[in-house]
């Protein structure tokens, strides 16, 4: 029999079939549903219940998951249901922009209300390897938080509804760069011949000492002051020059570092040549 808080999970695509498979093996009774019907016969082998309508899951259980194709879809759920959601709490983990985690705060009917973002795969979800980003009322998150801490590690951002979609698009530029970065890598070592493998071990430690300047950027921009101490952005710019030359003349794309050059240039012509890279914020800064 299941014991703790009883959970709807809504959306039954791979994400959505781990939440729930996460809840049901930790024992809280689990209802579920989909738009789609025929996705929940594993779920309902290993002890979930099927609801036949959103209204019916949101019944069921205390704290409703919903993880759906897109913002739109959770809306228009949302308002079906009308004042339903009442002495629940909602936890939408679909992707979606700040501004519409914050929308969804607005609706009618919703009371407690927690936006997330999960930061991984559905294979990890119920692992350890799983972080899952949470904003909303603090008193929400606290009371349900051994709840949230069933599909992994659950950190609580702040108040404000959109900082777990803020937070989520800051990870994933992060992980484009580097991946990307890696990417053009691996074409240029191609040219001599060197495996992708081979170029791992290398990558790997250079990523970790890129990380360790993260702090001391973080400092200068919090204070707006970018000292060149360790190089400045015109000795960037210039081997961002040697990167696209040695790119094109091995037959390689030159997009990327071309890109990248194109950003510092734009800094130099600015007056920023003698600062630290870190200056390189204020033309992020700006739309």
């Amino acid at each position: 029999m299941g014991v703790g808080k009883p959970v709807a999970v809504v959306g039954l695509g791979l994400m959505g079939q781990a939440l729930a498979g996460a809840f049901v093996r930790a024992g809280y009774p689990t209802t579920v549903w989909n738009r789609t019907p025929g996705k929940a016969g594993r779920l309902v082998a290993e002890g979930a219940a099927v609801a036949d309508s959103f209204e019916q899951a949101v019944a069921a259980a205390s704290v409703v998951v919903v993880c759906v194709a897109d913002h739109d879809v959770v809306r228009g759920l949302l308002r079906s249901v009308g004042g339903g959601l009442e002495g629940k709490v909602l936890v939408n983990l679909t992707s979606a922009t700040s501004a519409q985690m914050r929308e969804i705060s607005g609706l009618r009917g919703v009371g407690g209300y927690l936006a997330g973002a999960i930061m991984g795969m559905p294979q990890g979800i119920g692992t350890a390897e799983s972080l899952t980003l949470y904003s909303g009322p603090r008193s929400v998150f606290e009371v349900h938080e051994e709840v949230l801490r069933v599909l992994g590690e659950a950190v609580y951002l702040g108040a404000d509804h959109g900082l777990s979609s803020l937070y989520a698009g800051a990870g994933v530029s992060l992980m484009w760069s580097v991946l990307n970065g890696f990417l053009q890598g691996v074409a240029l070592l191609e040219a001599a011949g060197v495996r992708a493998s081979a170029f791992v071990p290398f990558a790997r430690q250079n990523i970790a000492t890129t990380a360790d300047w993260l702090a001391g950027y973080a400092e200068q921009i919090d204070e707006g002051a970018y000292p060149g101490v360790d190089a400045t952005i015109d000795s960037h710019a210039a081997a961002m020059g040697y990167l696209i030359r040695e790119s094109e003349a091995n037959g390689v794309n030159a997009e990327l570092p071309r890109f990248v050059r194109g950003l510092a240039e734009r800094a130099v012509a600015e007056g920023r040549g003698r600062d630290g890279y870190a200056a390189m914020i204020e033309l992020f800064r700006r739309p």
